[in-house]
C-alpha cells in the first residue's frame, strides 16, 4: 500500500482522529469507512431515484407480486 498526504484543516484532523480512536480504527481505516458510507448512500440515492422514476403501472405489478410472495406460508 502506498501512503499519501491530504490537506486538512487541524480542526477536521483533531475529529477525524478522535473517531477513529473511539471506533477503535486508525485513521486510515477510519477514511474508507467514511468512503465506504459515501459510497452506500450514493447507491441508496441511485435507487431512490429508480423507484421514484418507476411507473405507476409497474409499481403496481411489484406491489400484487410481493404480496403473493408474502401470503405463501411456509411451515
Amino acid at each position: 500500500m502506498t501512503a499519501t498526504t491530504i490537506k486538512v484543516s487541524t480542526d477536521v484532523r483533531d475529529r477525524l482522529k478522535a473517531q477513529a480512536q473511539a471506533a477503535h480504527r486508525t485513521l486510515g481505516e477510519h477514511l474508507r469507512h467514511l468512503a465506504d458510507l459515501g459510497d452506500r448512500a450514493a447507491r441508496f440515492e441511485a435507487l431512490r431515484a429508480a423507484i421514484a422514476a418507476t411507473p405507476p403501472e409497474l409499481m403496481e405489478s411489484y406491489r400484487r407480486e410481493v404480496a403473493e410472495w408474502e401470503s405463501i406460508s411456509i411451515v
